[in-house]
Parts: structure tokens; sequence; C-alpha cells
């Protein structure tokens, strides 16, 4: 179906994709556009698609999101206390977070090292591992603890003597690491966790070459994970931080704005 887009998020595969970073795995046919994820209003309904209508409110995944209009292929409908701008971050974050939780088989009672925790993914990664019973220890920078905790995770800044600052944060040990930010920490988790098959990265290629073991999908359930999200976000169980928006024409400021690295929560393009 396609859809009036009211908003995209900015994703750091949106640059690493126009980088050419994913031509290993991954073709791109030019001219081509950019951004996987957006909200927006539908605008006309393929044959085939049931359970939706021109006029209503729905987020989820697609092609070249980043325009005024853009074809989704996996949705779900957008609640009325749900923002466009909140919707239109939240299906990359909330599949990839689900994803990687289910992949490296941490479960209630355990605990989760999430490295790169302040980040779009990172905030939905805590999220539901709380929601589901796990301690979370989420490293970020000094000025985003505040942040984590809010989140129900327990702050650890990222750097040298990180292995000694969790033992002290999780004398009983860690049981699980997700990589989310691809700074070269995956030795590091390893010794941590003691098990690489327990540490995931979806940030850094290198992974597998420890051991170690790399998500970047295809989506699993994703209409599923979005149903759900949409009722946690209405019972106010989950929330996503949006810590900038765009207009359409600032979209290559708002990328470059994310490969820095330093964004907590989502970047936004925000479409009248």
């Amino acid at each position: 179906m396609r859809i009036a887009v009211r908003a995209a998020g900015v994703n750091p595969s949106d640059w690493k994709r126009r980088a050419g970073q994913y031509g290993d795995f991954e073709e791109v046919a030019f001219p081509s556009g950019v951004g996987v994820e957006a909200s927006g209003v539908v605008d006309e309904v393929g044959p085939g698609v049931s359970g939706v209508s021109v006029g209503d409110a729905v987020f989820g995944h697609g092609e070249n999101t980043m325009a005024r209009y853009a074809v989704l292929t996996h949705w779900a409908h957008k609640p009325d206390d749900l923002s466009f701008e909140v919707a239109g971050g939240l299906p990359v974050i909330v599949e990839t977070a689900s994803r990687s939780l289910e992949e490296v088989g941490v479960t209630s009672g355990e605990t989760l090292l999430v490295s790169g925790a302040a980040g779009g993914v990172g905030s939905a990664a805590v999220q539901f591992a709380r929601l589901r019973g796990i301690t979370v220890i989420g490293t970020a920078s000094a000025q985003k603890h505040d942040y984590l905790r809010g989140l129900g995770a327990i702050p650890t800044t990222y750097g040298p003597g990180l292995a000694e600052r969790v033992r002290e944060l999780a004398p009983g040990g860690v049981d699980a690491a997700l990589d989310l930010a691809g700074s070269g920490v995956i030795p590091e988790l390893i010794e941590i966790v003691g098990d690489p098959s327990r540490v995931l990265s979806i940030a850094d290629f290198a992974a597998p070459q420890y051991g170690a073991r790399f998500s970047s999908g295809p989506p699993k359930n994703p209409e599923r994970v979005f149903a759900d999200v949409a009722r946690l976000c209405s019972e106010g169980l989950f929330r996503l931080r949006v810590d900038q928006t765009f207009p359409l024409e600032r979209t290559a400021e708002a990328q470059d704005v994310s490969a820095k690295g330093r964004v907590t929560g989502k970047l936004i393009i925000s479409i009248a």
C-alpha cells in the first residue's frame, strides 16, 4: 500500500548504504531513494491487501521512505495517541531490538550488557529486555546515564576498563551482550560474557571472525512486533525519545548527524 508520508526515521543503515558499506551483500539500483521506515496516511491500497483502508494512519517498513509518498511492505495501524513522528521512528529499532534479543537467547532472570544503549536500537532493546525481566547494563557517555536509568538500565561508560566496571556492577556475571555501535568492542564483550555465541552485533561485520554472531535481518514477524509496540506505547510501557526532527530538504544533514554517532533516541524527517 502507498502512504502519504508524515514522518520517516533516520537510521545508520541510511548513510552506511549510501557510503557503499553494504555493497558486499546488497545490490542498489540507481537512481535510488533512501529510507526504510515511515508513518503516514494510506493513500492507495494494492490488490490482495486487507485490513486497511484509504485514510488509515499506519507505520511500518518500506523502501525509499524519505519522500512525500512511499510504499510500505510491512505495517501496523498507528494508535491515535501515538504521534506520527514517534511512529515513523519505531519500525527499524523495534524489529532489530526484538530480533537481536531472540537471537542472542537472553531470558528472564539473566543479565544483558548493551554496548551503545542510548541510541534508537539500544533504547528499544533496553525496554524490551526489562519488560522480559532481564537485568540490563548499558554503555553510553556520562551525560546520557540519567536517560538510561529512566529506561530501566544500569548505566556505565564505554572505553578502557569496561570489563572491570561491569564486574563491579554485576558480580554474578553477564550472560549475554549486544554490540549496537560497532565500536570494536567484540573481543572485550566476549571476555566479559565468556561465551562468544552469546555475543551479537548488528554493527560490526567482523563479529563472526571472533566467534560472535552478526544479525542483519531479514525482519522476523515485523507486523506482530509493530502491533505489540503500538500497544505498549499506548499503555505507557514503551517510549521513544525523538532527539531532533528535520524537514525533508535537510535529509542529508540528518544523515550526517546520525553518522557522528551521538544520537540519543532517534532522528526523524518530518513532512508537513
